[in-house]
C-alpha cells in the first residue's frame, strides 16, 4: 500500500507540476517581472529572493519584507529561476499528491480518477480558494503583514477549511454538517493579517491579473493532480497484478 501510494504520488506530482509550470512561465511569470521593475524603481534594491519564486501552489502570499538587512540568495534570472521555480512546483506536486493518497485511502473511498477528483477540488477549496478570500496571490512590491502571521493564518485556513469539507461531503450527519460550516466560516471571522495600506506606482490590473491567473493554475493543478492519481494509483495496480501473474507463470 504505500510502496503504491508513493508510486502514485510521484506520477500524479510530476504530471500536475508539468502542466502548472508552463501555465505559470506562460501567465504568471510575465507580471512578476513587470512587478518587480516597479519594485526595484521604488526601492532602488533588487527584489529579494522570497519574491522570486512567488509561487501560489505553495504559499498564496508572498515572502514578508524585514530581513534584517542581510543580503538574500535568489537564483539567477533567465533559465534558474525558471528551473527553481519548476522544481518548487514539483516538490509541492509530489507532497499535495501524497496528502491526496493519505486522505482518499484514510476515507476509504475506493480511489478512481473520478473520485480522486473531487478529492481534488477539495483540495483545491482548502489551500487555493479559502485562503485567498483573506490573502490574495500578491505580487512583489505590495504591502503586507508579518511572513509568519500570513503563513499561520494560510495553515489555520486550509486546515479548518479541510476538515470542514470532510465534515459536511462525507459525515453529513447534521451535527457534522453544522460543526463543518463553523469551520469554514471561522477563518474569515478571525480574519487574515493584513500589511500598512501604500500606494504603489504598479497598475492595479497586474495585481487583480495575477490573482486570478494563479487561481485558474491553483484550479487546473489539483484537478490534474487528482486525475492523475487516479488513474496512477490504478495502473500500479495493474502492473503488479501482472507482475504476480508473470512469475507464477514462470
Amino acid at each position: 500500500m504505500t510502496k503504491r501510494l508513493l508510486a502514485a504520488a510521484l506520477v500524479a506530482g510530476f504530471l500536475a507540476a508539468c502542466v502548472a509550470s508552463v501555465l505559470q512561465f506562460a501567465l504568471t511569470s510575465p507580471l512578476i517581472l513587470a512587478a518587480e521593475k516597479y519594485e526595484t524603481a521604488e526601492t532602488a534594491e533588487p527584489a529579494f529572493a522570497g519574491r522570486a519564486f512567488a509561487n501560489p501552489l505553495i504559499v498564496l502570499a508572498h515572502a514578508g519584507h524585514d530581513h534584517g538587512g542581510e543580503p538574500q540568495w535568489q537564483p539567477a534570472p533567465g533559465l534558474p529561476r525558471l528551473a527553481f521555480t519548476a522544481l518548487a512546483t514539483l516538490v509541492s506536486g509530489v507532497g499535495y499528491a501524497l496528502l491526496l493518497g493519505a486522505v482518499l485511502v484514510a476515507t476509504g473511498r475506493t480511489v478512481t480518477p473520478g473520485e480522486a477528483l473531487k478529492f481534488g477540488i477539495g483540495g483545491f477549496l482548502a489551500a487555493g480558494l479559502a485562503p485567498a478570500i483573506g490573502l490574495p496571490p500578491e505580487l512583489p512590491g505590495i504591502a503586507a503583514a508579518g511572513l509568519e502571521s500570513r503563513q499561520l493564518w494560510w495553515v489555520a485556513t486550509a486546515l479548518a477549511t479541510g476538515i470542514g469539507l470532510y465534515l459536511i461531503a462525507i459525515r453529513r450527519g447534521p451535527a457534522a454538517i453544522a460543526v463543518g460550516l463553523a469551520l469554514l466560516v471561522a477563518p474569515h471571522v478571525w480574519g487574515a493579517p493584513h500589511g500598512p495600506e501604500e500606494i504603489s506606482a504598479m497598475p492595479p490590473v497586474f495585481a487583480a491579473q495575477f490573482a486570478a491567473r494563479s487561481l485558474a493554475i491553483g484550479f487546473t493543478f489539483w484537478a490534474v493532480l487528482g486525475l492523475a492519481f487516479g488513474w496512477a494509483w490504478g495502473a500500479v495496480a495493474g502492473r503488479t497484478r501482472d507482475s504476480v501473474r508473470g512469475g507464477v507463470a514462470a
